[in-house]
């Protein structure tokens, strides 16, 4: 009977001891738990952050299952994002799609690409009728806004394959933001101007008579280079993807869904937009179906994304911080 008991007892460890050890090894196999902390996240003032909004507004309801904390910054130019970003005071950003490899070859390769966020969204509008091709545009005085990023690059690449040369045919007065493009519109300082979306329907609602001269992404196609005209990028820094990959990867399927939602929720979407004042509803609403919002990740992201710098660096480059980027500067891919 002891005999018994004793081998019972030993059956009884061994079971104890296997359950044990196959509690620690599911543990062990347990992906990842993003921690709940804090990450700070910056958007321009126009399709890019109109991508956001759903994620903005889910990121502020107390929501235990939203597990990423975010503090979000809008910005009304690149200029205002890209220091924070090099410093640190910023963990991901939406930037203009040159301006990324731009970083990634000041910083050294401590900037990563999360995705593409914007197609074409640049268009030449007029108030009058004399622009009906690039080459119309030569001896043209055009008002714009983002110097040293896609939009000066785009349109001196599109000028010049056009036989157009950017800086002896055209003059381009450069402004800060676009919103300043469409005062001078407004005001007659300006018959000409490039603008991006949503821009373009903030000019029109102050000018009826204001039309779209050209489609600058049609005008890429046209050219069929092999590649595509590409607006805006998400980035991040190459230190925190690496030291936060779960909260990287829980982002980039928050910031998906919220542009899936955005493009099929128009209205809702425009009143969100409004709300963050980012553009008045109305506008929001009549603009969101031709501002291109995406979200590209892979190696998808890459080939385009790459496709689009190979171009401007043929062009200019300087367009892309002197060189290439590696395949590091592509996440996922």
């Amino acid at each position: 009977m002891n005999n018994m008991k004793r081998m019972a007892a030993l059956c009884l460890a061994l079971v104890l001891t296997l359950t044990a050890a196959a509690c620690g090894k599911k543990e062990e196999e347990q992906p990842q738990e993003v921690t709940g902390e804090q990450y700070s996240v910056a958007a321009l003032k126009g399709p890019t952050a109109m991508g956001l909004v759903k994620l903005m507004h889910d990121a502020e309801q107390e929501d235990a299952s939203f597990v990423n904390d975010y503090t979000f910054t809008l910005a009304a130019s690149a200029d205002e994002v890209a220091p924070l970003l090099i410093k640190g005071e910023l963990d991901m950003a939406c930037v203009p799609a040159n301006l990324a490899a731009t970083l990634y070859q000041k910083t050294e390769g401590e900037i990563v690409t999360l995705g593409i966020n914007t197609l074409g969204v640049l268009y030449i509008v007029e108030n009058g009728n004399a622009v009906r091709s690039m080459a119309d545009l030569a001896g043209k005085t055009i008002v714009a806004s983002g110097k040293g990023s896609t939009p000066e690059y785009a349109l001196n690449y599109l000028l010049e394959q056009n036989g157009v040369k950017p800086m002896d045919d055209v003059i381009v007065d450069w402004k800060s933001e676009h919103a300043e493009c469409v005062s001078a519109l407004a005001t007659g300082a300006a018959t000409i101007a490039m603008l991006p979306q949503p821009f373009v329907t903030v000019a029109q609602s102050k000018l009826p008579d204001l039309r779209v001269a050209l489609d600058l992404t049609e005008e890429w196609d046209a050219l069929d280079n092999g590649s595509a005209l590409l607006t805006g990028v998400v980035v991040a820094r190459a230190d925190f993807v690496k030291e936060h990959p779960a909260a990287v990867s829980n982002f980039l399927e928050q910031y998906s869904a919220s542009v899936d939602w955005v493009n099929a929720n128009t209205a809702e979407a425009a009143e969100l937009i409004g709300g963050y004042d980012i553009v008045d509803a109305t506008v929001a609403e009549k603009a969101l179906p031709y501002c291109n919002i995406v979200c590209v990740t892979g190696t998808e992201m890459m080939d385009m994304l790459s496709g689009y710098l190979s171009v401007l660096w043929e062009q200019d480059a300087e367009s892309v911080g002197g060189g290439m980027p590696n395949d590091d500067f592509y996440y996922g891919a």
